[in-house]
């Protein structure tokens, strides 16, 4: 018999830098020991998951996280109240620090939720990596950062073009030219705000590896994959599981060392010298979770037991040689349910 469960899901945008939220419900749907009923959040009333009734059952628009905890706060009571969820999942960045103070209020609400710390999600920042690296003894390229584009014109002394010009949330380009990265330092600042950080160029092969950690330093879960196929954003499109001790290795080093609660992706670059250099800490589960899933690692199950404070033993395996290829399709949706989400805020 399973367990019958609902669960709060944000990230339903699946587009063309889709958020993890479809991924997420696609593997908890597959569990062997929760009966999943799914509560979409949604920041906008175009986020196709809203309307992928197979996958939702049903879906309510909150708060962007600009406006702050207690709206959201209020928001979250609304919905508690008609629907009992059990278990929330935050999957934007953006988001996770203000569900990070909401925990204790929404475990009293009758809602869990298994995330980061706040030390834990604000050590791992972009802008704090070179120090994050040094602390845990992890090889991260050297980078900085900066708030105004006439301190890009002064780093001629430390970085060697090209550069990796960053936003502190999302989005990141390559520069081969201090004008070009004056040009993106405006396109992605005026996107996800100041400070942008700018991260010196290691040229190599992009690989990514997503797991989950308990909390004491163990690591339940680890699937790595190279990308086959990305994106001008330089999102994964395509990838294929790999056997890699090294990356296996790293990650249990950085689970070890900082004792990471939750989900999790770390995002490496292999140098042409054989050298992982860490890039990025995504404090959540990624969009290509569901390959993990496939690979025999239901890491959204496993981080809805670690939530409902169950048992979970560690994966010990994962099937090597999986790929996932992600395409895109064209839904047909009634007006009436798009005006519903618009001006009700559920549908």
């Amino acid at each position: 018999m399973k367990r019958k469960i609902t669960i709060g899901v944000t990230g339903l945008n699946a587009i063309d830098s889709p958020g993890p939220g479809v991924s997420v419900i696609r593997g908890l749907l597959e569990s062997t020991k929760y009966e999943c009923r799914i509560i979409g959040l949604s920041y906008e009333s175009l986020e196709p998951g809203i309307y992928m009734h197979d996958l939702v059952d049903k879906s309510y628009s909150i708060p962007y996280p600009s406006a702050g905890t207690r709206i959201l706060m209020e928001r979250l009571a609304y919905i508690q109240e008609k629907e009992q969820m059990d278990v929330i999942i935050p999957n934007f960045d953006a988001e996770l620090f203000l569900f990070m103070k909401l925990e204790a209020e929404l475990k009293e609400m009758g809602i869990s939720m298994f995330l980061p710390t706040q030390k834990q999600f604000e050590e791992r920042q972009k802008h704090n990596l070179p120090e994050f690296g040094k602390k845990y003894d992890i090889l991260v390229p050297f980078s900085k950062t900066i708030y105004s584009t006439a301190e890009l014109y002064g780093l001629g002394d430390e970085f060697d073009y090209p550069i990796v010009v960053k936003g502190k949330y999302y989005e990141a380009s390559v520069a081969q030219s201090a004008d070009q990265a004056v040009n993106y330092f405006h396109k992605i600042s005026s996107k996800w705000g100041l400070p942008i950080i700018i991260q010196q160029f290691v040229d190599g092969s992009e690989y990514n590896i997503t797991g989950l950690g308990d909390g004491k330093g163990n690591m339940l879960a680890a699937v790595p994959m190279r990308k086959q196929y990305i994106t001008d954003k330089g999102k994964a499109w395509g990838g294929i599981s790999i056997d890699d001790e090294e990356m296996i290795e790293l990650t249990r080093h950085f689970l070890e060392q900082t004792k990471w609660k939750g989900g999790f992706e770390l995002e490496l670059m292999k140098s042409k010298e054989g050298k992982f250099y860490l890039l990025e800490i995504n404090p959540r589960i990624p969009a290509w979770i569901y390959l993990a899933v496939g690979c025999g690692q239901n890491i959204p199950e496993a981080l809805v037991a670690l939530a409902l404070d169950e048992k979970v033993e560690p994966y010990q395996t994962y099937d090597v040689g999986k790929m996932f290829i992600r395409y895109s399709w064209d839904m047909i949706v009634d007006v009436e349910e798009y005006q519903k989400i618009s001006t009700l805020g559920e549908l």
